[in-house]
């Protein structure tokens, strides 16, 4: 069961009930992401991230994960181009010491100097890591392609250059201008009730008045024509990604564009999967994942190929968007994607760690939660049509981008 609260100074509180679990997951969630950065403060929310485990003014970052592991829990967080997400997981009888040491991190970190000189070295070793690894580079590289100059094609990590910006003050001054009691919400999924959440947050949260700036640029969309880039390394295989713009998380046509992705190559029963790995042995990895966010979302293909193989791979890939559009699915294959996704939801959600991610992205992009149920009712609803309608309306070649890190410095064509 889900329930929903809102507290006089705009604070949301939302709870999944699931009485069977013996732990809880618990997150403090924050609408604020990488694009809601100016370019100068590129990287700032993330290294705010790191920073909220660094200390605070009762706890130091040793007794932060000490307080919580030593009861058999663990904390973590993420950045996302859209919102942040600090959260922990443990028995659910320790859920009240939990909540303490997340707000605790969340409201009262005092970002040492010393270690915000110390995290930033971090940082940039995580972004190495990344960098180092191709198929990490090349989704990179592709954010720069689809939304050049804009906050969403900018590395969530940030750059060198923008972290070496990055200190104590500009980092305090994002926190403060930003986090804000009417972009928070806390969410707590697992064997716990709903109101003595809301009264443990509503005193954590009673003195909490501020008024934060939610504002981003919004996703310009002046393209016309395909974009390509490629960087070359010395290195055995090419990592390909193709990106397509498609639609927002509100937009009435996203359910129709998850089912066609899940046809596409969301799995091993997938139409690229099956020719490019199945029926001529091309790639070992390939798939498509759909991201959405506020105002766009999009489309993403990735695979990872020898670079002789190139034109025979795109030469594929094209026929099965093609097909899309000029296509609708089977009766059966439509039935087996439904069955999947549905699949797939039920057994996503049977985790208290996934739920509580479900329902934060869920609350923070809709201030609501949507019932499972009336989300699969969307989804078996769906028709063959509906998914030929969005190919044809998506799948052209003014909203398509490929990125390629690559041994090869051969030109891309890839008009569809």
């Amino acid at each position: 069961m889900h329930q929903l609260t809102q507290l006089d100074n705009g604070l949301t509180v939302a709870t999944a009930e699931m009485p069977s679990m013996a732990s809880v997951c618990l997150g403090i969630w924050v609408g604020i992401g990488s694009r809601h950065e100016h370019p100068a403060q590129n990287g700032a929310a993330h290294f705010i991230e790191h920073m909220l485990f660094k200390g605070t003014g009762s706890r130091n970052a040793r007794q932060i994960v000490a307080e919580v592991e030593g009861l058999g829990g663990y904390l973590n967080a993420y950045t996302s181009e859209d919102h942040t997400c600090y959260y922990g997981r443990g028995r659910a009888n320790h859920w009240r010491h939990l909540l303490n040491v997340l707000w605790d991190m969340y409201r009262d970190s005092r970002f040492p100097a010393v270690e915000v000189r110390r995290e930033r070295e971090v940082i940039k070793e995580e972004r190495a890591m990344y960098l180092d690894d191709p198929s990490q580079q090349v989704q990179e590289l592709l954010g720069e392609v689809m939304w050049p100059h804009h906050p969403l094609g900018h590395p969530i990590e940030g750059t060198e250059e923008a972290l070496d910006r990055l200190g104590r003050n500009e980092l305090m001054h994002f926190l403060h201008a930003r986090y804000g009691p009417q972009n928070t919400c806390v969410v707590a999924v697992g064997n716990i009730s709903h109101q003595p959440i809301v009264k443990a947050v509503r005193r954590l949260s009673r003195a909490w008045q501020a008024q934060p700036d939610t504002s981003f640029a919004p996703a310009v969309d002046n393209q016309d024509a395909p974009r390509t880039r490629t960087i070359t390394r010395d290195i055995e295989q090419t990592q390909l990604a193709i990106g397509i713009k498609t639609c927002s998380r509100d937009d009435r046509r996203r359910h129709a564009v998850r089912l066609l992705n899940t046809l596409l190559g969301e799995n091993m029963s997938a139409r690229l999967y099956q020719v490019l790995r199945e029926q001529h042995g091309l790639a070992y990895s390939v798939y498509s994942t759909p991201g959405y966010y506020e105002d766009t979302g999009d489309l993403t293909i990735g695979a990872g190929v020898d670079s002789q193989s190139l034109p025979k791979v795109f030469k594929l890939i094209k026929r099965e968007l093609r097909r899309l559009k000029s296509k609708a699915p089977s009766t059966d294959e439509l039935r087996q994607a439904k069955q999947y996704v549905l699949g797939q939801f039920d057994l996503h959600l049977e985790n208290t760690e996934n739920h509580m991610t479900w329902l934060g992205e869920c609350v923070l992009g809709r201030r609501d939660v949507v019932n499972p149920d009336a989300i699969k009712r969307r989804l078996r609803a769906v028709s063959a049509d509906q998914i030929q309608r969005v190919a044809i309306d998506f799948l052209q070649p003014e909203r398509m981008s490929v990125a390629m890190v690559s041994p090869s410095d051969e030109p891309v064509d890839f008009p569809v």
